[in-house]
């Protein structure tokens, strides 16, 4: 048999593949959605059990950036602020549970696309379960990890002397981080698919992180900025997401940027959930 035929023959096994697990998932009651995602998040689980390096970023990360920014730029910034490093910890540490939501999210890309190129996501669409469940329970381990990352960043926050006044402010906060996380991952899940390999989906995560993240008022107020880049801080939902959970957790304002960043988060999944899922079913 030829190279040709025999690519022929792969490409012709794949589509046939495809289309029996398209017609597969169109058969699939809610309950069998739910009970394979499920399944599948019992899977992540136990390879997070098996592999426990891959949860150091969710450990050190709050750790090393959380020392960084208030030791190394929290005196400087705090004294603009008026409050000086003390100060300071109650400004930055709501901005980065906001930061959480945006850098760990990057993560769910990079973890699909090894699936991808290790051969587990041709089993998965191989066997009769729900397309979408495979997705689905990617973002709930993802956030699960999220959630720790930010227990720890709560735990160092306290430890260099964040206030804590208003438990129930807090509670918000993350919930509000962890719905706007969850439609971030639809972006990066999307980008798994599209991009060839995880270094690609990192790369480009990159480009999209870091202006988002120190554009924003995440580490420093944004009065001080250049008026255009102020005009891009306003239309940033990192900032509205930053400044509600700055509000929930310390007082302040929080009806408006609360409001901006629920719209944001229903905007993005509106978009990118069906083009995700859309693309994984279709991917050959």
């Amino acid at each position: 048999m030829s190279a040709a035929t025999a690519a022929t023959d792969t490409t012709a096994s794949t589509a046939s593949t495809a289309v029996a697990g398209l017609q597969a998932d169109a058969r699939i009651t809610l309950r069998g959605h739910l009970r394979h995602t499920g399944a599948l998040v019992r899977r992540n689980l136990l390879w997070i059990r098996q592999d426990p390096e891959s949860m150091f970023d969710a450990l050190l990360m709050p750790v090393v950036f959380t020392l960084l920014f208030v030791y190394v730029f929290g005196g400087s910034i705090g004294q603009a602020l008026g409050g000086g490093q003390d100060g300071y910890v109650q400004y930055v540490i709501p901005g980065m549970i906001a930061m959480m939501s945006m850098t760990l999210s990057q993560g769910v890309g990079t973890g699909f696309s090894q699936d991808f190129n290790s051969g587990v996501m041709d089993r998965f669409r191989s066997l009769p379960i729900g397309r979408g469940s495979v997705l689905f329970a990617k973002i709930s381990v993802e956030l699960v990890r999220m959630l720790f990352a930010t227990t720890v960043l709560m735990i160092v926050a306290v430890l260099v002397g964040f206030d804590i006044t208003d438990w129930l402010g807090v509670f918000a906060a993350v919930g509000l981080s962890t719905v706007f996380a969850s439609s971030i991952m639809w972006v990066f899940l999307t980008l798994g698919v599209v991009l060839k390999n995880a270094q690609s989906v990192q790369a480009m995560g990159f480009l999209v992180l870091f202006p988002l993240q120190f554009g924003s008022s995440i580490f420093a107020p944004t009065a001080s900025m250049p008026g255009w880049l102020q005009a891009f801080t306003d239309y940033n939902p990192l900032s509205t997401l930053a400044d509600a959970a700055r509000g929930l957790m310390v007082g302040g304002p929080v009806a408006h940027d609360l409001w901006v960043t629920l719209a944001w988060s229903a905007a993005i999944t509106a978009v990118m959930a069906p083009v995700a899922i859309h693309k994984f079913k279709t991917k050959s």
